[in-house]
């Protein structure tokens, strides 16, 4: 069944894959200019301005958006607008942060653009069609995507992603015109001289999961403000990318088509963390991962099924599963 928004599948066919500072494909103008600016000036992407917090919240809810769960966010919109009052510092969700954002979901389109957008994300040409610019075999993988604002204060310090995460891409619908200007872009970065032991250590430690690390330990290399524009990349150990929101959300939201592709199977791997790499001469060695691997491993062995099936349910009850239920 064809779409109108079809055209955007020969752009990111013939789109020309950049290596700096890691592989990924940039399009700008991803939408014709009559597209666009039907989706930004949509019900449900331009809300009305709020004179406060809690009004965001409600015309937010009041569109159906949902909070959902997301990397370095919080899920309770009322300790999110108790911390946004004095906007105070705080490591609650990871050391490697100073943020304390909160991200919505969009649970059902309304209007017709969004209804027609919504189902191009979700098609099977689209999907292939990222799966063959990356040669992944989108038969080993599975797909969640979504329209998602994120609020003041969202931040995810420079990471490359989790291995099991397959592909990742993001589009820019900011509904104000200024929006290049604000302060809560995506920033693509490179470990610095003195870190790079990092990136190298994941790379043949392949049974380690990758990890968050501190802002310090990396520099910016380039950034995404564009308004409708896409980056899409497979993720790999120098991947890093990250974000800190700093800007005023009363008037408009940070917003973006947000999707993943994800290995459906995956080698268990040891869970680290950014203090693991504080010192490259006390590196974790191979030994101690593959026996914490394997612990872990004898250990959901003797969890009964029914009761990991169980618990799964609990976790996607009522939110839905998203990419952050499995740890970005």
């Amino acid at each position: 069944m064809n779409s109108r928004f079809d055209y955007i599948l020969d752009k990111i066919t013939t789109a020309e894959v950049a290596t700096f500072p890691f592989e990924h494909i940039k399009i700008l103008d991803l939408f014709n200019n009559d597209d666009f600016k039907e989706i930004v000036k949509a019900p449900e992407i331009l809300l009305k301005k709020s004179k406060d917090d809690a009004e965001l919240f409600s015309n937010l809810f009041s569109n159906d958006y949902r909070v959902i769960k997301f990397p370095g966010c919080i899920v309770e919109h009322e300790e999110y607008i108790d911390w946004h009052k004095n906007k105070e510092k705080s490591s609650i969700i990871n050391t490697s942060c100073e943020g304390f954002g909160i991200v919505l979901r969009l649970n059902k389109p309304q209007s017709i653009i969004i209804n027609e957008l919504n189902e191009f994300l979700n098609s099977d040409a689209f999907i292939e069609t990222l799966a063959k610019k990356f040669k992944i075999n989108s038969k080993d993988c599975t797909y969640d995507a979504g329209i998602q604002k994120y609020l003041d204060g969202y931040e995810i310090s420079p990471h490359p992603d989790i291995r099991r995460k397959a592909l990742t891409y993001m589009i820019n619908i900011n509904p104000n015109k200024n929006s290049e200007l604000e302060s809560h872009h995506t920033s693509y970065l490179s470990f610095n001289k003195e870190r790079c032991y990092v990136e190298d250590y994941w790379l043949k430690h392949k049974s380690v999961e990758r990890c968050w690390v501190p802002w310090d330990w990396c520099q910016i290399k380039s950034s995404q403000p564009e308004n409708n524009s896409v980056v899409i990349f497979s993720p790999g150990n120098d991947s890093m990318h990250a974000v800190k929101a700093d800007y005023d959300h009363l008037n408009y939201q940070r917003t973006q088509l947000y999707g993943n592709l994800w290995y459906k199977n995956s080698p268990k791997v040891y869970q680290s963390k950014w203090e693991d790499y504080k010192d490259e001469g006390k590196l974790l060695t191979k030994e101690f991962v593959d026996k914490k691997v394997d612990l872990l491993t004898e250990l959901k062995g003797k969890i009964p099924r029914s009761v990991r099936q169980k618990y799964s349910k609990l976790v996607k009850r009522g939110k839905g599963e998203t990419h952050s239920d499995r740890k970005f």
